[in-house]
């Protein structure tokens, strides 16, 4: 597979509280990223409820079994490795989880969201994550981030000094900050040199009929970035699954042209 990965990104509306549509709708997501021969499928983050952090205790899932369970099916059935971000229960709490299923191997591992963003009372209903999470996998070190993360550059930098190749960030990021999505993705993969995937949703929630509008309308474009900061592809509002080749090695050639994680001083940076 290495040096070149082909990833799929599954752009969808994800329906608030209903996992059963939502769960049929990746079904032929990832059955079209087969199709076109991707490696690794993205999903978004949450795609499993959405918003619907208010019925998480009674929706969630434990990791390896549930929906978790459901989605290692799936990934034998394509033969292909699927990232998204669902609820898990975890003890007495609920994270927001995103675990990388492999086709032959299952669970991999599981990253939990670090930096619960407030303004949806993710920290009302979440457990935040402990740890930061990469893997070794045939196309290169890839590292995982959720959403909100992408503001927190301390993490990505962390994976970039890991020799991390690619991060992959699930996200339910909302209008009308889409030039903050847009630019925050770039600016991570510009600065640590890294491709950095992100897959975001489409669509709205909690329709106000007297407004004629959702209250919250989430802005799509997800993305890849290469190393150098170009657009490998960006894409709109509408729904669906594109698939894209990247260049692994073309990480360490950037690094070695410009080599920044060398140039560090981390002992003038206090913290």
């Amino acid at each position: 597979m290495a040096p070149v990965l082909r990833v799929s990104l599954a752009q969808f509306n994800v329906k608030k509280g209903n996992p059963r549509v939502n769960w049929s709708r990746v079904q032929q997501l990832v059955g079209e990223a087969q199709r076109q021969g991707g490696h690794l499928v993205v999903l978004p983050e949450l795609w499993d409820i959405g918003y619907a952090l208010d019925k998480g205790k009674e929706l969630a899932s434990s990791l390896g079994s549930g929906l978790f369970s459901q989605v290692m099916s799936l990934a034998q059935q394509h033969n292909l490795y699927i990232l998204g971000s669902m609820l898990e229960k975890r003890g007495l709490g609920i994270s927001n989880t995103a675990a990388l299923i492999s086709p032959k191997r299952g669970v991999l591992g599981a990253y939990r969201k670090l930096h619960l963003f407030p303004l949806m009372d993710e920290h009302k209903w979440l457990t935040p994550g402990e740890a930061a999470l990469t893997f070794d996998l045939p196309w290169g070190r890839t590292a995982v981030a959720i959403c909100y993360d992408l503001r927190f550059p301390e993490l990505f930098r962390r994976y970039a000094a890991e020799g991390t190749r690619l991060v992959i960030v699930p996200a339910q990021w909302p209008h009308p900050r889409l030039e903050h999505f847009r630019t925050l993705v770039r600016a991570r993969a510009i600065e640590n040199q890294m491709y950095v995937v992100a897959v975001n949703r489409v669509g709205g929630d909690d329709f106000d009929e007297d407004a004629h509008q959702f209250a919250t309308e989430f802005c799509g474009h997800s993305m890849v970035v290469d190393p150098w900061g170009n657009t490998v592809i960006e894409l709109g509002e509408g729904e669906g699954v594109h698939t894209v080749d990247l260049d692994m090695e073309a990480v360490d050639q950037i690094r070695q042209e410009i080599p920044v994680l060398n140039d560090r001083r981390p002992e003038h940076y206090g913290y």
